[in-house]
């Protein structure tokens, strides 16, 4: 059997000593299965698994923005969010449009995940997009847009910080009094 078949199998079926070992090793592949299988495993069941498919496809200077952004578009929350995370970090802004659409996924931890990317790509064109999410109804997504909005220099209005503090833990609580407190200190609006 060769090495490519072997490290298929070993991504496929081995322990999660062996997947780490070999994932550790494949940061720089440009094998297109190899790719395809390393993103596959963004959705094992071992956290250190995912944590190391993570990190090689972050390492991997070769691109792979294709094969991420069809990440985008799995079945599994854990592929579509890592993917986006890792084209983020990537400064990949060709992802940004699959960004947005993934700002409307039913899973509320993909949501944060791509207006966290789309926050870290300071993607302004998509004000408007991260805007819209201040009303979700999940709380972990109010602070994504609400940090995303930050790192692109939006400007909130009192209607906002109304839809932000509906349902607020301490931590939104904290973050939209920052923000308050950045809009209108010295220069501010």
């Amino acid at each position: 059997m060769n090495d490519f078949k072997i490290t298929l199998q070993i991504l496929n079926n081995g322990s999660k000593k062996d997947k780490i070992k070999v994932l550790g090793l494949l940061s720089q592949s440009t094998n297109p299965e190899i790719i395809k299988k390393i993103i596959s495993n963004l959705d094992d069941q071992e956290i250190q698994v995912r944590g190391e498919a993570f990190g090689s496809l972050f390492l991997n200077e070769n691109d792979i923005s294709e094969f991420l952004i069809d990440g985008l578009r799995s079945e599994s929350k854990y592929i579509k969010g890592f993917s986006a995370l890792i084209l983020a970090n990537r400064g990949d802004s060709n992802a940004i449009p699959n960004l947005e659409l993934l700002t409307r996924d039913p899973s509320g931890m993909v949501r944060s995940c791509a207006l966290g990317a789309l926050g870290y790509l300071h993607s302004d064109q998509s004000s408007t997009i991260i805007r819209n999410c201040f009303s979700d109804e999940v709380v972990e997504v109010k602070k994504s847009a609400l940090e995303a909005f930050f790192k692109i220099g939006g400007k909130i209005f009192s209607n906002e910080i109304e839809k932000l503090s509906r349902n607020a833990d301490a931590e939104l609580k904290f973050l939209i009094k920052k923000y308050q407190k950045i809009c209108n200190g010295p220069g501010g609006i």
